[in-house]
């Protein structure tokens, strides 16, 4: 017999990862009075008195969000620590502690996870975080490297990815697609190798999207430039999945539609040559590649002539209505619909 009650099975492949998360938390309750934000932004938001204190986690499982074929490892360590630095600073705040959880497999010698916590120590000594703690657990599936970053905010600039205004003016730092320009180049030469063994990868010249690849950085000097000018963003998120997914998500908390213009997002020469030889729009490259980790954010109108001749910022569009939905404006005018294609590994 057919239960027809029973519910369609829908696989996790479907959803994608911020399906499932919206799935798995949407009946979540709060029963701590001092939780002010939890699932759904870049961090959660816990009232401590005077401050709000800031938490987050990412989980990275080697042959899903790193490759050893190319990844090295000191460089990894830093990088597992930065990327979740990022997302304190996408709420305005100071990150002050992390906890490491690492599962390693035998195949790992003592030096190679030295190597891991020697680049973790140095991302905490640029950025003077405190290790803290952690667990350490042995793995049957390669590598797992799981952090969580804590940090602290004034009540009074806590930034969320919304809600913005109509026509506030959207921002981004620094360049966009250079770490999807970097991957492409290191998925070229794993290709090569696999045909060659004794190939010699050529990577001469193409430091600056390798580095942005392998070696993100955390743009807490953005928080601290908007500090010293007086701009508190009206919404912000850091740009992990790409500039088109991060910008519907400040759409979506904002119940807003935006305007990108095309001609103004940032794309370095390096990353703008590296994606024409692989025949790949740059503009492809910024909106859909992922990885970058700069801060993308709203400013009200009156602040335009603070950040305007900053270098380190560009203005690259203003939100709109909702009913005018979420587009670019290409350098020929059109107007094209932008949609998420980003990183997404459970659609993979």
């Amino acid at each position: 017999m057919t239960d027809n009650n029973k519910k369609p099975s829908h696989t996790i492949a479907e959803l994608g990862e911020f399906g499932l998360i919206d799935y798995l938390t949407k009946n979540l309750e709060h029963f701590q009075p001092n939780t002010v934000t939890g699932v759904g932004d870049d961090a959660a938001v816990i009232d401590i008195g005077d401050k709000y204190l800031l938490l987050t986690k990412d989980l990275l499982l080697e042959g899903i969000h790193f490759d050893m074929t190319y990844q090295p490892l000191r460089h990894l360590g830093y990088k597992a620590v930065a990327v979740n630095l990022s997302d304190i600073c996408a709420m305005n705040g100071t990150p002050t502690h992390i906890l490491v959880g690492i599962g390693i497999s035998n195949r790992y010698t003592l030096e190679a996870v030295e190597e891991i916590y020697e680049g973790m120590r140095l991302a905490c000594e640029k950025y003077k975080v405190d290790f803290v703690g952690g667990d350490t657990t042995s793995s049957v599936q390669g590598l797992v490297l799981s952090i969580t970053a804590i940090g602290t905010v004034k009540k009074d600039k806590v930034t969320y990815r919304g809600p913005a205004l109509p026509n506030e003016l959207i921002c981004v730092s620094g360049d966009l697609g250079g770490a999807y320009a970097g991957l492409l180049l290191l998925e070229r030469e794993k290709a090569e190798f696999k045909v060659n063994p004794d190939m010699q990868p050529d990577l001469q010249g193409n430091e600056y999207v390798l580095e942005r690849f392998l070696k993100p950085e955390p743009r807490q000097d953005i928080i601290r430039i908007l500090q010293d000018i007086h701009v508190k963003p009206t919404a912000m998120i850091d740009i992990s999945d790409g500039l088109a997914s991060e910008i519907k998500h400040i759409c979506k908390h904002s119940d807003l539609g935006c305007a990108l213009y095309e001609e103004k997002i940032p794309i370095d020469q390096q990353t703008y040559d590296i994606a024409r030889s692989f025949n790949i729009d740059p503009t492809t490259c910024a909106l859909n590649g992922g990885e970058d980790y700069e801060l993308l954010f709203t400013i009200r109108q009156n602040d335009y002539e603070k950040v305007k001749n900053i270098p380190e910022i560009s203005i690259i569009g203003h939100m709109t209505e909702k009913s005018a939905g979420i587009n670019l404006i290409t350098k020929s005018g059109s107007l094209v619909e932008i949609k998420a294609q980003g990183w997404d590994h459970l659609k993979k």
